[in-house]
């Protein structure tokens, strides 16, 4: 049985008279952990803001940033946050020699042991400390990392619900990242397979971002497919919303370009910034500019690579910036980009960054994976995985051509509208809460 069908048939049989999900009495206190910030993370906000509208009690255990407090009630819900701790540096350069591949992927190790060991242990007593103050009936754990298994198996002998957002396949993450193959990280990948694997047993129930996360949840879990359901990373409308171009950016009279999302070996800019400098010195397209918002462990090496490729004056890195400038900057943008290369990972991955776009009518150029495509379908220019230069082509294509901007901006709009925003998806979060009571 499909997630879908699922949904609807839980929908049907629940729902209340006046159109929301009644709330099950065992289920209605929930604890989130999260190793993010918090507002700041969009599907984790989403996801707690539609359950506490629907009823629910929601407390948040996430990161603390220096502006943020340590305590903060926000929207009704109850945030505790703590400090990240981060041990050595675990990017892998663009022209990382061997030996330093070698040398990063131990620091790598021995880092997000720590760090993630760390954020398990701390979250724990945290738990505890709000447990002792108000009854909890559920247990949210969002991943990374999976080592929250731990936390779960505690709170099962208290006969407490746990749900397992599953974000990203950690053991494809670890390989995608590090350019590594399952027999060469075989130890690391195993043990990181074993935590998923543990996390998926223990938990009541399963949400993921998309059917070929759950269909790798179902089998390398071995659960039950009626408790694994999909919510996919939806943009709210509310947020993300045409608003005023930038006139720093309209006054420059170029082609601007946007990418938006975190800054890692495995997400890609280096192959936008490859594709930019093809751009330009091999088309002679240099009327463009490429604002570039997000930070990430790559940002100071992916400004280096952009000095090396002498592109630098025809991009921005923004690092992060407020919602307001973000949407700014995004309305301003004639071409969106995701160059989130093919990699173990990023095949089977959804990326809220295509959605976001599609809600602002952007046309896209991306390369050409299984759910990029299911998601954003005829919005986007699809290209030869990892080919920089056909990426360049694509996005000259573009520029040329207003028509197709406009006809691709429409059909992605559209979609997300009709299919793909929060409004829409959030039912199947309502309908795998209320299958907890069943």
């Amino acid at each position: 049985m499909s997630s879908e069908s699922l949904t609807d048939q839980v929908l049907r049989s629940s729902q209340s008279t006046d159109g929301h999900e009644p709330v099950n009495d065992h289920a209605r206190r929930i604890l989130m952990i999260v190793e993010n910030s918090f507002p700041r993370d969009p599907r984790v906000w989403n996801e707690a803001t539609t359950l506490v509208a629907a009823g629910y009690e929601v407390t948040v255990i996430s990161l603390r940033s220096k502006a943020e407090k340590a305590y903060d009630n926000i929207g009704g819900i109850d945030v505790y946050r703590f400090r990240r701790v981060t041990l050595f540096n675990k990017a892998l350069g663009p022209n990382s020699s061997s030996l330093a591949k070698v040398a990063i992927a131990l620091q790598a190790l021995i880092g997000y042991g720590f760090e993630h060991s760390y954020f398990t242990v701390r979250s724990f007593l945290l738990s505890l400390y709000i447990c002792s103050k108000a009854k909890i009936d559920v247990i949210h754990l969002h991943n990374p990392p999976d080592t929250l298994f731990i936390v779960a198996a505690f709170y099962k002998l208290l006969r407490k619900r746990i749900v397992f957002d599953h974000h990203d396949l950690s053991p494809e993450l670890y390989l995608s990242r590090y350019k590594k193959t399952h027999t060469k990280a075989a130890i690391v990948y195993q043990t990181l397979r074993l935590f998923e694997k543990m996390s998926l047993k223990l938990a009541d129930l399963v949400i993921t971002t998309n059917e070929s996360y759950r269909e790798i949840d179902i089998r390398r879990g071995s659960i039950d497919p009626h408790k694994v359901f999909v919510v996919r990373n939806g943009p709210d409308l509310k947020r993300i919303k045409m608003t005023t171009p930038d006139s720093r950016l309209m006054d420059m009279r170029k082609t601007i370009l946007v990418y938006i999302g975190v800054m890692g070996p495995q997400d890609g800019v280096d192959y936008l910034l490859r594709a930019l400098r093809h751009l330009v010195y091999d088309l002679g397209r240099t009327r463009i500019y490429c604002v570039i918002i997000g930070n990430g462990d790559s940002l100071n090496d992916l400004k280096t690579l952009s000095r090396e490729l002498k592109i630098e004056k025809y991009l921005w890195f923004t690092g992060y910036i407020p919602d307001g400038d973000l949407i700014r900057y995004l309305s301003t943008a004639d071409i969106c980009v995701c160059p989130d290369p093919a990699s173990p990972l990023n095949d089977v991955s959804t990326w809220i960054k295509i959605m976001e776009y599609m809600a602002l009518g952007k046309p896209i150029v991306a390369f050409d994976l299984k759910e990029t495509r299911y998601s954003a379908q005829d919005a986007a220019l699809y290209v030869r995985p990892n080919d920089t230069r056909e990426f360049a082509e694509s996005l000259e294509r573009l520029m040329l051509d207003a028509e197709l901007r406009e006809r691709m901006g429409s059909a992605g709009k559209a979609r997300v509208e009709k299919e793909l925003n929060w409004d829409v998806v959030k039912k199947n979060l309502l309908a795998a809460y209320s299958s907890l009571s069943r």
